[in-house]
């Protein structure tokens, strides 16, 4: 799993729904922020530096704003001194509000960035956070073909060659949408689901062979493509062997583990006569049922229990 990074270059150039001014500290623009929380730093200002974040992006807002400049210059160096000894990726002020010359100065002699915005607080708390928690989700990628059946995001994998992509393409033949094929890249937004998606350069694209790449979103229309979706099902498709013995009951819950999260896990084996999609799609509605709190395989081995004990 690799530790995604943005730059403070990035997050000004590339959202302009900010409306950022960078003031100084053009030479740290190629900061790297790791954290997707931010930070306001109004304990630290009064000289509490106690678990201070200053890993974070730190925010100045009114209340802020106004506390530096009710201090008297002296005070204020002093704070400055001990707020600038911590490594810092970026300040950022809202509401227009300009700092004082002692602080501007300060970012300027160690290559701070110090940037304003006439965006509120709380909004552009909510807009950074956002931005920040896309760019920074943890994040893997997985061979495979990602698509979406009945509402359910299934990551088909197996072997090259297995038959997976042509799977998911008569999977699309019969309405459903395709998410990614060949790499998917997985990113884990929450603590209790993952996202896929696909590259800018891949997406809506398939590799089969025989036909070489050819384009999903232009052969079956727009509504086959979708550009992300929430992975609640793996299914791998493996060829028959006469050595495995295949789960015949459905009690036994099979899980693999992405990014930290347990994802449920069939293994669906290929032989002549077995129509794999129509697997694929009665394994995504039996998902949908299990969401609801309907298992079917547990069900009946609880009614062939009662069974038996009535008999006894």
């Amino acid at each position: 799993m690799s530790i995604a990074t943005i730059t403070v270059e990035t997050i000004l150039k590339t959202h302009p729904e900010l409306f950022l001014e960078l003031i100084t500290g053009h030479s740290g623009l190629s900061k790297k922020i790791s954290n997707s929380e931010i930070n306001r730093p109004g304990l630290s200002l009064t000289g509490f530096f106690d678990f201070f974040a200053h890993d974070r992006i730190q925010i100045f807002g009114k209340g802020e704003w106004a506390y530096l400049n009710s201090l008297d210059e002296i005070k204020l160096k002093d704070i400055a001194e001990k707020f600038f000894s911590y490594p810092l990726s970026c300040i950022i002020f809202t509401h227009g509000n300009r700092p004082s010359e002692i602080i501007i100065k300060k970012t300027e002699e160690l290559n701070i960035p110090l940037l304003i915005t006439n965006i509120s607080t709380h909004k552009f708390i909510t807009l950074i956070s956002d931005i920040l928690n896309k760019a920074l989700a943890p994040r893997t990628m997985r061979h495979g073909v990602l698509i979406e059946v009945f509402g359910i995001g299934i990551l088909l994998s197996g072997k090259s060659g297995v038959g997976k992509s042509e799977t998911a393409l008569e999977l699309i033949e019969r309405g459903h949408r395709l998410v990614a094929d060949d790499m998917v890249e997985i990113r884990r937004f929450a603590e209790s689901y993952i996202v896929g998606t696909c590259s800018d350069i891949l997406r809506h694209h398939m590799e089969i062979r025989g036909l070489g790449i050819i384009n999903i979103k232009d052969i079956f229309g727009v509504g086959s493509v979708r550009d992300s979706k929430l992975i609640e099902l793996m299914i791998n498709i493996e060829e028959w062997s006469e050595k495995v013995e295949y789960d015949r009951t459905g009690l036994d819950e099979n899980f693999e583990e992405i990014l930290g999260l347990k994802v449920p896990l069939l293994k669906i084996p290929i032989k002549p006569g077995r129509n794999i999609p129509i697997l694929v799609e009665t394994a995504a509605m039996n998902q949908r049922l299990k969401k609801m709190g309907n298992n079917g395989a547990k069900e009946f081995n609880k009614k062939l229990a009662n069974y038996i004990e009535t008999k006894n």
